[in-house]
């Protein structure tokens, strides 16, 4: 089992929280998302990553290669088990991808305005879910899920992005705090991650 994976690249990040939650045994190569080897692009038609190559199957998508990973090996389970559950754990997904993973996005690639409005725009839905970190341990929940994998590595992020949470967003900070200290999150960073978070890595 093979996943290709741009050291940088948060959509990578939460793959990599997965395998070392799970200790999964896999080869982990890492390959520049802007000058892929010809070999990934072999496996992916869109030419992304992360890209999982296990056996003759090719998964990309980063929340195809999570649940896939999830269900190929189950402890700990990363989903949980009831059909409703599943289903709002995978509408926090949407929605983080939606309304903080666009914006991320945007910060790093749209013109300055662009950027300055896309940084506030982050800023007040973080403040605005602040009580929604304060009531779990996890994200919506007692217990490490795939939410939580999709949620950290952004907040990892912030720095980068230039962005400060200001007080009202503090159980962000919180959660932050406390995911970053998670095993499988450190497990997970890249070298150049931990560059990014230089007092914290």
């Amino acid at each position: 089992m093979t996943l290709f994976s741009d050291p940088t690249c948060p959509y990578c990040h939460r793959v990599r929280m997965v395998i070392a939650e799970k200790r999964i045994n896999i080869e982990i190569v890492d390959v520049d998302a802007q000058a892929l080897p010809d070999e990934l692009m072999d496996f992916n038609p869109y030419g992304t990553v992360p890209t999982l190559v296990d056996r003759d199957l090719r998964l990309y998508e980063s929340l195809i290669v999570m649940e896939y990973l999830d269900e190929r090996f189950p402890h700990p389970p990363l989903l949980p088990v009831d059909p409703v559950g599943r289903a709002n754990a995978r509408l926090f997904i949407y929605r983080i991808d939606r309304d903080w993973y666009d914006r991320m996005r945007m910060i790093r690639t749209a013109d300055a305005a662009t950027a300055r409005q896309a940084r506030q725009e982050l800023v007040d839905s973080l403040v605005a879910v602040a009580p929604i970190f304060a009531a779990n341990r996890f994200f919506m929940s007692d217990e490490f899920s795939l939410v939580d994998c999709c949620v950290a590595p952004l907040l990892w992020r912030l720095p980068v992005l230039e962005l400060e949470l200001p007080a009202a967003a503090s159980p962000v900070t919180e959660y932050a705090a406390r995911i970053f200290e998670w095993p499988s999150f450190r497990a997970s960073l890249t070298e150049a991650e931990r560059e990014m978070v230089t007092d914290l890595a």
